[in-house]
């Protein structure tokens, strides 16, 4: 199967053009296709396709265009639910805008070995891959947000494929070609000074003299500003008769000069990441998402690379997150910064501290005001990131209000952000979702922490303990430490003691890791009325349940429900799984989410005690 964006979105099998019909259902698959499998959120599918105006039956409209599209695509693609939104993958179909960005990366690359002949080729291979305006048959909203930075990467990739021509001696032929370029694009010097090239290489000085002059009132009259070195250089070239040598083609194409130090001081670059994990396991499909997205190859049409990594706790976030901003390193010569915004009692960190945190790390700090306010450090932290080519790995964000001053203004510095929920200040961001991990992964991590030779002699309690910590890395690590601490006793004794639920989360704990512990900020962050009923939602079992179930636990309408639900959901308390016979959403609770929900209904209705008492005896019960 093929699928095309760049120009209608259509889907063609065997050559022939599948069914499709209407711009919005054209909408939905072209934002799923150019996610590449990264989850697009139910919001942002919404922007896309209604803009500013949805109607009231969102979210039975979106369930509706899905199914239609799976319906259409059968096997040849799958697309999954994944909160807070929707992922795609079509296997081993083709998709033009991938295609389109290979060759054109391959060409670059022949650019820079100076190889102009494969250059040339690979590039004209890419353009011949657009067939018009992309999505054309989609909405403008969708348009509007997309089609600019592909529209960019064209006209890069022509440009690149005009100074292999050049340098092929190509001058005559790509004349006509140029001019028409040039009045397209009359802001674009890049491609003024490839006219102005060709046409002083045809023997017409005077008509390329005339192009620069005409250019510098263009820029004058509608930016306000004088040429910029590359169309003044090409002037001066002309002048002095230097023009018809064959020009290199300049690396600045690619990746422009940079200072030796971030502030341009000379100042060592960051290197603030932790320790990357030494036995990272799993999460190959995730990791190939990050690193895509996080490439130099991503930055196109002034667009921020900006990450987020969203789930549950104990999920991974972290040290996914961790893992490839080391493997990225090389794409950020000008170092890379990492920020914790909780606080170790888990509380969100001020952006004050924060800033004033990766500030210190970017270079002295003694111009800073001791009573220095937010904004004097946020125009500073902005001033010192731009133009860098930076890696921020912002971790553990709790909301746009902490989120949004630590975010540079210039695209060049990627962020990776992690959080429990979708953020609204990284709204386009690359949003990668994790969900609990399979059982052969979960049985490797476990391998990794314990020993392979202990699980090994005990292949049965080890499949156990995959099965009572139900894909959580944190639960998995915690029970491979407390194996690997504890030569001489058998994992069957710790897989007894976790197939008890009334005592699993007791059991879940090794020094400064705790499942219990760890899922308590996303409560704490609850407002109190949905912090009410969560326990009232875990009695309802471990199977999914729709919003009309809900509504009979709690005695409240099915709206009512629906909106604590999905507060729930928004928290990463609670996951959307399916859909019921009437095409409603169906809610389920992750199995340890549930039981500490269930803790929290016992806790409530046992007799209050001393907060240190509680605490004491929370930690006496658990066995070693």
């Amino acid at each position: 199967m093929e699928f095309r964006v760049l120009g209608p979105v259509e889907v063609r099998r065997d050559g022939r053009r599948a069914p499709f019909s209407g711009a919005k259902l054209h909408t939905v698959l072209a934002a799923l296709l150019v996610a590449r499998e990264e989850v697009v959120s139910d919001e942002r599918l919404c922007r896309l396709l209604w803009g500013w105006a949805p109607p009231a039956t969102v979210s039975a409209q979106l369930y509706t265009y899905i199914s239609r599209l799976r319906k259409i695509l059968g096997a040849d693609a799958l697309i999954d639910r994944r909160p807070p939104g929707y992922a795609m993958s079509i296997g081993n179909s083709t998709l033009d805008l991938r295609e389109f960005e290979d060759l054109a990366h391959d060409g670059r690359e022949a650019l820079l070995r100076e190889d102009f002949e494969k250059a040339g080729d690979l590039l004209r291979d890419a353009l011949a891959k657009w067939n018009g305006l992309p999505f054309a048959n989609a909405t403008e909203y969708l348009a509007d947000a997309e089609a600019p930075r592909l529209i960019e990467a064209r006209t890069v990739a022509l440009e690149l494929r005009i100074t292999a021509d050049l340098a092929l001696g190509r001058h005559e032929q790509i004349t006509g070609e140029l001019t028409g370029l040039v009045a397209e694009f009359p802001l674009r010097e890049r491609i003024r000074c490839q006219l102005m090239t060709a046409l002083y290489r045809s023997g017409r000085q005077a008509d390329a003299i005339h192009l620069y002059h005409h250019g510098r009132a263009v820029l004058s009259e509608e930016l306000g500003v004088n040429p910029g070195e590359g169309l003044q250089s090409t002037y001066r070239a002309l002048l002095d008769g230097t023009l018809d040598r064959r020009p290199r083609p300049a690396p600045a194409l690619l990746s422009p000069a940079r200072p030796s130090g971030p502030d341009g001081s000379g100042h060592p670059a960051p290197a603030m990441l932790p320790p990357d994990t030494v036995d990272f396991t799993g999460r190959e499909r995730e990791l190939g998402l990050l690193c895509r997205a996080l490439a130099p190859e991503r930055q196109s049409a002034g667009r921020p690379r900006r990450v987020l990594v969203t789930g549950m706790a104990g999920l991974g976030k972290t040290a996914l997150a961790v893992h490839a901003a080391h493997r990225c390193q090389r794409d950020f010569p000008d170092g890379q910064l990492y920020a914790d915004l909780r606080s170790p009692d888990g509380t969100p960190r001020h952006p004050t501290r924060v800033l004033l945190h990766l500030l210190r790390a970017l270079g002295p700090v003694d111009d800073v005001p001791v009573t220095a306010d937010q904004d004097h450090l946020v125009r500073l932290y902005r001033e010192r990131t731009r133009g860098r080519q930076l890696l921020i790995v912002l971790d553990n964000a709790s909301g746009a209000a902490q989120l949004g001053p630590l975010l540079p203004n210039t695209p060049e510095p990627a962020v990776l952000v992690t959080g429990r929920t979708a953020l609204p200040t990284v709204a386009g961001a690359h949003t990668v979702a994790l969900a609990p991990l399979e059982a052969r992964d979960s049985m490797a991590l476990l391998a990794a922490a314990a020993g392979p030779d202990r699980l090994a002699a005990a292949p049965r309690a080890a499949s156990a303990i995959v099965e009572h910590c139900a894909g959580l890395p944190l639960a998995l690590r915690i029970v491979g430490t407390r194996i690997a601490a504890r030569p001489r006793c058998s994992p069957d004794r710790l897989a007894g003691r976790l197939a008890d639920p009334a005592t699993r989360l007791r059991e879940l704990h090794s020094g400064d890791l705790d499942v219990h512990t760890s899922l308590l900020p996303s409560w704490r962050a609850l407002v109190p009325e949905v912090r009410e009923v969560f326990p009232v939602l875990a009695g309802l079992g471990p199977q999914p349940f729709p919003a009309a179930d809900a509504a009979l636990a709690l005695n409240r309408p099915e709206a009512e429900a629906e909106r604590l639900l999905e507060a729930l959901a928004d928290a990463a308390l609670l996951e959307v799984s399916g859909a019921d016979e009437r095409g409603q959403p169906c809610y389920l609770f992750h199995p340890l989410v549930r039981l500490f929900a269930l803790s929290l209904g016992e806790d409530a209705a046992a007799p209050a005690e001393p907060a240190g008492r509680a605490e004491h005896n929370r930690r006496l019960t658990r066995r070693p």
